[in-house]
């Protein structure tokens, strides 16, 4: 029978992803145009499973990553700024012929973001089954996927190799699809996918991921089908409409709390490395989803993408003074 994260914690279980960092520079005008000059901010910390890993590392777990940086001021920012939060950092290699990943965001009018991203030929483009520390692969008792790392047949295997050994010695994975539409063009993507399906154990989609990955027509056919495939919880990130739980026995529906977004980035990689942190300290579903839902909340108050990363104190404090959105 699969494990929950819950039920595999004793002591807390060690908590590993791995996949892209990179920088993210931001303009800074709503409706602003990367094809004329304007002005930017940054360099800001980024990458989705960095976001992740240093919000699991402030709410108090275990944390270490596996990536790649270059040799470069873009590489010790990132570094220093997830050694500070608390994250093991020994897993992240340093390429001396590559740069460290960026992304350049613009915002709509419309609330999209537009993305330019150096990723696959920058040193994250490195990352393969060479760069995995046995140590850190040893001592993890839950791993956590990204869907935006697996831009690469490299990156792809070395996910497969961490899985597949985590999963034989009795730990856990969670998987967040957070699927781009430029990754779909990705020939081993589909597959991909589907295999880490197999091993999964807690499911971060957003809302609109939900049928991606099954064959269902709706959105409660879809979760039927994926618990049907041996995944143990669900947890649909709904944004200002907060997060659904399902585990084929339960339901839970969870609010947002009631904030004036500033920027979106990285709000559903804080309500992942929330969610996951609090059920691998065994915390019960009902706070874990409370304070899942707080970290997405504080994590869209704050310019930039990792900024908005907090401890589970703050977020007490943080869930004191806020309410929660009503839609009755």
């Amino acid at each position: 029978m699969t494990k929950t994260v819950a039920e595999s914690v004793s002591p807390p279980v060690s908590i590993l992803t791995m996949g892209e960092i990179l920088v993210e520079i931001l303009a800074t005008e709503i409706g602003q145009s990367f094809r004329r000059p304007g002005m930017l901010m940054g360099p800001y910390a980024s990458g989705a499973p960095a976001i992740f890993i240093d919000q699991a590392a402030k709410c108090g777990s275990a944390s270490a990553i596996i990536g790649c940086v270059g040799d470069d001021d873009f590489g010790v920012l990132n570094v220093e700024r997830l050694r500070q939060d608390g994250v093991d950092v020994s897993g992240i290699s340093v390429i001396k012929a590559a740069t460290t990943g960026s992304a350049f965001v613009t915002y709509r009018e419309d609330g999209d973001r537009d993305f330019i991203y150096n990723i696959a030929n920058s040193a994250s483009g490195h990352l393969s089954v060479n760069e995995i520390p046995e140590r850190l692969l040893k001592n993890c008792g839950h791993f956590h996927v990204m869907g935006s790392s697996l831009f690469s047949f490299r990156i792809i295997e070395a996910m497969k190799k961490i899985i597949e050994t985590v999963k034989a010695n009795d730990g856990t994975v969670s998987f967040d699809p957070n699927i781009r539409k430029e990754m779909l063009r990705i020939p081993e993507m589909r597959d991909a996918l589907d295999f880490i399906l197999d091993y999964t154990d807690v499911f971060l989609p957003s809302g609109h991921e939900v049928m991606l990955l099954a064959s269902a027509s709706s959105e409660s056919g879809a979760i039927a089908e994926l618990l049907g495939r041996g995944v143990s919880e669900i947890v649909v990130k709904r944004g200002k409409e907060g997060c659904s739980y399902y585990d084929g026995k339960t339901e839970r529906h969870i609010p947002a709390l009631a904030v004036t977004e500033v920027d979106p980035t990285g709000a559903g990689d804080c309500f992942g490395g929330t969610y996951i942190a609090c059920r691998s300290q065994g915390y019960p579903v009902e706070s874990a989803l409370k304070y899942a839902c707080a970290a997405g909340a504080l994590a869209v108050t704050r310019r930039g993408p990792m900024e908005g990363t907090a401890t589970l104190a703050e977020l007490d404090a943080f869930i004191h003074e806020k309410p929660e959105v009503s839609h009755g």
